[in-house]
């Protein structure tokens, strides 16, 4: 079952004040404006969310790729840690676009996006229930497919 529209909004409320609001609340000395900054996050986390569960294909890859450039910045590809596809934000992502920025993800990924061990995506590739990527893993939008086709979604 998909995260619900409350469960995705809190995570995202949560992510967002430990990832930029804390911070800019020390860097500021308890500025108030941090105050507002968070009203005005809860009004566009609840918006995201709903693009995220009910927008068009479009609408929730632009999100998607918005939240994770903003929230996981780095200088290498996004490659958060396996658990994270269990979470709200990662289970709709899996649902939505697969994975935001990899061509094909690794057998480990794919399993952990699908809520099921590495030997089940093996299984599944053989099976041809998976596409396999030419240079290797799995593409990721042959996992969301899967997702969707099953009607199955990874469990928090």
């Amino acid at each position: 079952m998909p995260p619900t529209h409350d469960e995705l909004v809190e995570q995202l409320l949560r992510t967002i004040d430990i990832r930029l609001l804390d911070p800019l609340e020390i860097l500021l000395d308890g500025d108030d404006t941090v105050d507002a900054l968070r009203t005005v996050v809860r009004v566009r986390a609840e918006a995201w969310a709903h693009r995220l569960v009910n927008g068009d294909d479009r609408e929730a890859v632009g999100v998607v790729l918005r939240i994770v450039s903003t929230l996981y910045p780095g200088d290498g590809p996004f490659e958060p840690p396996l658990d994270w596809w269990r979470t709200p934000l990662g289970r709709t992502v899996a649902r939505r676009v697969g994975h935001p920025t990899a061509v094909s993800v690794s057998y480990a990924v794919a399993g952990a996006m699908l809520g099921i061990t590495r030997q089940g995506v093996h299984d599944l590739v053989n099976r041809g229930k998976l596409a396999r990527h030419p240079d290797g893993g799995v593409w990721p939008s042959s996992v969301r497919d899967r997702l969707l086709e099953q009607g199955r979604f990874p469990r928090g």
